[in-house]
């Protein structure tokens, strides 16, 4: 399976370490097409000699390219709504991870979406139980 996984990069950086985690538990399972998310210095070296035109184009073919797509939604981000309404437009099945902490709360346009699956996180839930659900849902799905 491909991945496309989206989080904040210009929105604010500071659930990175998050993003590495998720990129690792999606590339147990298939190719993640963003990997470069969860590193900074990956971000600076490529994604900052890019123009926002190319940036865009190859997100885009990304996503059109990908089966399944996972945004971290905590760190509020103006280019991951983008993505998701994209994927959505586009049919793709898209999980989207929050950390619901203290003073954190998810936009109502994210929330409210039947066209996405919204988990929480911050509560107990373990990531890698709530990611492997989501692809092992969607494979089945692909297998019939």
């Amino acid at each position: 399976m491909k991945f496309y996984f989206c989080g904040s990069i210009r929105g604010g950086r500071q659930l990175a370490p998050v993003y590495k985690e998720i990129i690792g538990l999606l590339q147990a399972h298939g190719k993640v097409l963003t990997e470069h998310l969860g590193d900074d210095q990956e971000i600076i070296s490529k994604d900052r000699i890019l123009t926002d035109k190319e940036i865009h184009d190859r997100d885009l073919h990304w996503i059109v390219d990908s089966d399944l797509v996972v945004a971290e939604v905590t760190v509020p981000s103006l280019g991951v709504g983008y993505e998701i309404g994209r994927a959505i437009h586009m049919g793709k099945p898209v999980l989207c991870l929050f950390n619901g902490g203290e003073g954190q709360a998810l936009s109502a346009m994210i929330a409210g979406s039947k066209d996405v699956e919204v988990r929480e996180y911050g509560h107990g839930q373990v990531l890698k139980d709530i990611v492997t659900t989501f692809i092992l849902k969607h494979t089945r799905l692909y297998k019939q």
